[in-house]
């Protein structure tokens, strides 16, 4: 696609409008005008999809965002700025007939509320879902766009109950206050919230006594999780809007929701809002118990975990960033490898949201930049980035790849150590080659590092030169962290007398090391004491200390 530069006058980077969770700029709209000039006899399916390759727009879970463009070519198309081909369908009418509702089977007398189970539908089961909603609920059904999950609730074969989840409304008043966020804030976060959409009871179980309270409990219980598997985010709360002229909303209150007051009776179109004049009633209920403090803080809800990534997620907002012993003042000694002319954004700042977001469970630089964006601009600020915008990928990459890793390691395990009291915990011995870190002329990069395993931190690490092992590392590398009262534990190779000696006398921890043909006298000494064995770093209470022996020398035992 052309650059628009060279044809417009406007600057391609200038924000125009937001487009969901994306800035649209200039560039957009010419791209988006090239690529209609270029293809007329493309559907407007076909230029979304397109134009998601070309700007790699995708969701949460990595799949392309066509929703996303197809909204933002009907925008343009509305403003005038791009003609768009003549639409394939006509709108109101690409749903499907549906047929006539199936009939009411009375359920079995025995049938009782500890037997419901609420399960989301699979794809066999959406037909009849929807067939039964347009039949029974007074609102029918409507297709939804964007994250949604329907449920059906069952007594055993019989379906007794339906239950849909949407996205969040863009805003209302009561729920805006009772969280605390502003209106940048509730953009960043308003995917962190479900609404209830539709449920029904169906005529079968009518009249069953606390069967909606039961199908709604029992939704609320697993609806984060599915959501999660589903759309990669977690849930922090869901919300409802229930009529007042036709319903009281006591299954709500029986489950724990909360009142929040009356809308103002205005319904959103493509065109803003209008009055409908009928208000309904807010229902909120927190998923979790510090979901409003989530919701409004300054830093983004942990992400969840990648499958199979051992790195922990951290709440960023319970981190010492700023102030005295505070992230930024540990950063503030690392040097700026970049050149001083055309610097827009000091490296304390971008190495401080750079790191925040990696222990917020952000993996990458384009996931680092997202973080980024997410964070307010007097946020921004209080970290050490003036200007109060976001840097962008490639600044996060290119500064990131050019720092001096050594020194910026020592740091941050540092940092990390003086928020981590070591007493008590297991410090792990483990090195490791980086893969990709190999060139045709040098051999790859060896690491020996300093974990500990249950919080998944690397409190220290060290590189392993060509010339030699992990073996004379291991004492160095522990010699600064504070390691008494804590065990630390390695393989094999490490089973090694001066090593032994450094953990137990200069650093006062203990060690659990592994034996194995390596040292066969060892191995032979240990198999001889059977069940007997105890480890060196230890005095057995029922002989004490051999005056001819060092219990702290690993060879002589």
């Amino acid at each position: 696609m052309n650059d628009p530069a060279a044809s417009a006058d406007v600057p391609a980077s200038i924000p125009l409008w937001r487009c969901g969770r994306r800035t649209i700029t200039f560039r957009h709209v010419v791209d988006v005008q090239d690529l209609v000039a270029a293809h007329p006899d493309w559907s407007r399916e076909a230029l979304a999809a397109a134009l998601c390759r070309a700007w790699d727009w995708r969701r949460d879970d990595g799949t392309l965002n066509r929703a996303l463009c197809q909204t933002l070519v009907r925008r343009l198309a509305a403003r005038g700025l791009v003609t768009l081909p003549r639409a394939r369908r006509v709108p109101g009418r690409h749903r499907r007939p549906l047929v006539v509702a199936e009939p009411v089977v009375p359920l079995p007398a025995d049938a009782v509320l500890r037997d419901v189970v609420v399960r989301p539908t699979a794809a066999s089961d959406q037909a009849r879902w929807r067939q039964l909603m347009e039949a029974h609920h007074y609102l029918g059904w409507t297709p939804r766009i964007g994250e949604s999950i329907e449920y059906v609730a069952t007594i055993g074969p019989h379906w007794v109950a339906l239950i849909g989840w949407g996205g969040a409304a863009w805003k209302t008043a009561p729920r805006d206050q009772w969280i605390g966020w502003d209106a940048a804030v509730r953009e960043r976060r308003l995917h962190l919230i479900a609404n209830n959409t539709r449920f029904l009871i169906l005529p079968q179980a009518a009249g069953r006594k606390n069967l909606a309270s039961k199908v709604l409990g029992l939704t609320l219980q697993r609806l984060n999780a599915d959501w999660q598997q589903r759309y990669h985010h977690p849930l922090l709360l869901v919300e409802t809007f229930v009529d007042p002229a036709r319903f009281s909303g006591t299954c709500y209150r029986a489950t724990g929701w909360v009142p929040l007051g009356l809308t103002r009776g205005y319904a959103r179109r493509e065109t803003g809002y209008v009055a409908h004049g009928q208000p309904k009633q807010i229902f909120v209920r927190p998923l979790r118990p510090d979901a409003r403090q989530h919701l409004a803080a300054p830093w983004p809800p942990p992400r969840p975990a990648p499958v199979g990534d051992p790195m922990p997620i951290f709440d960023v907002n319970r981190l010492p960033l700023d102030g005295a012993g505070g992230l930024m003042e540990a950063l503030a000694t690392v040097p700026d490898p970049r050149h001083r002319r055309g610097v827009r954004h000091p490296v304390r700042g971008l190495l401080t949201v750079a790191v925040a977001a990696v222990l917020a469970g952000a993996r990458g630089f384009q996931a680092i930049a997202e973080f980024a964006a997410e964070l307010a601009p007097d946020v921004l600020r209080r970290l050490g980035l003036p200007r109060g915008t976001p840097p962008s990928t490639k600044c996060f990459r290119l500064t990131l790849q050019r720092l001096d890793g050594d020194g910026f390691d020592r740091v941050l395990s540092a940092w990390l150590v003086r928020q981590q009291i070591l007493t008590g915990h297991v410090v792990a011995l483990d090195g490791k080659t980086l893969r990709g870190s190999a060139t045709a002329t040098t051999p790859a990069q060896h690491l020996l590092s300093a974990i500990l395993p249950d919080l998944g931190v690397v409190v220290a690490q060290q590189a392993v030169s060509a010339k030699t092992n992990e073996i004379p590392c291991a004492a160095p590398l522990l010699a600064p962290l504070p390691l008494e009262g804590a065990v630390v534990t390695a393989d094999a190779l490490h089973t090694q007398a001066a090593t032994a000696r450094a953990i137990v006398v200069d650093s006062h921890a203990d060690y659990v090391f592994t034996v194995k043909d390596n040292q066969p006298t060892l191995k032979e000494d240990i198999a001889t004491l059977g069940l007997e064995a105890f480890p060196p770093s230890v005095l057995r209470r029922d002989q004490g200390a051999r005056p001819d022996r060092d219990p702290r020398d690993l060879d002589q035992h």
